[in-house]
């Protein structure tokens, strides 16, 4: 009949078919979820591709916004070194200006106070001479008068 070689390995291969039986529920159910793993991540795949696509425009539209930015300020930076130029030498024409005007006032100051005062003083002289000229005019009218006055009693 059966050596016992063969026996054995009819027991073998039974509990092998036992073992197998026993692991199949487990392998298919480990299937089944890496089946469901491997969808979850294509599905991820598919809706992360058109936010990626977004995101990578929208990172493209901000560079492209802030290459503008950069050349606006270098513009601005350009027009106010010409400022700054410009300030200083508005900065110097006014030193200039007012120097000017320092050595003018102190230039015309002596003689224009020397002409004003002899412009007082002869003022001054010519009306005192007027008020000396009618002073003798009336003392010599009054003189004429009391002369007159005298004669007058006396007759």
């Amino acid at each position: 009949m059966y050596s016992l070689g063969q026996i054995a390995a009819l027991v073998a291969a039974g509990a092998f078919l036992l073992l197998v039986g026993a692991l199949i529920v487990p392998i298919l159910r480990l299937r089944h979820t890496v089946d469901a793993a491997t969808r979850a991540i294509n599905d991820l795949n598919d809706r992360t591709a058109p936010l990626l696509g977004n995101a990578n425009a929208t990172i493209e539209n901000v560079n492209v916004a802030l290459t503008q930015v950069h050349t606006s300020l270098d513009g601005v930076n350009i027009q106010l070194a010409k400022i700054d130029t410009m300030t200083g030498h508005a900065q110097n024409v006014t030193a200039n200006v007012a120097n000017l005007a320092t050595v003018v006032s102190a230039a015309a100051a002596n003689p224009l106070v020397k002409v004003a005062a002899f412009g007082y003083g002869v003022r001054k002289a010519a009306a005192a001479r007027r008020n000396a000229e009618e002073d003798r005019e009336v003392r010599a009218t009054l003189k004429q008068q009391r002369r007159a006055a005298k004669r007058g009693e006396g007759h």
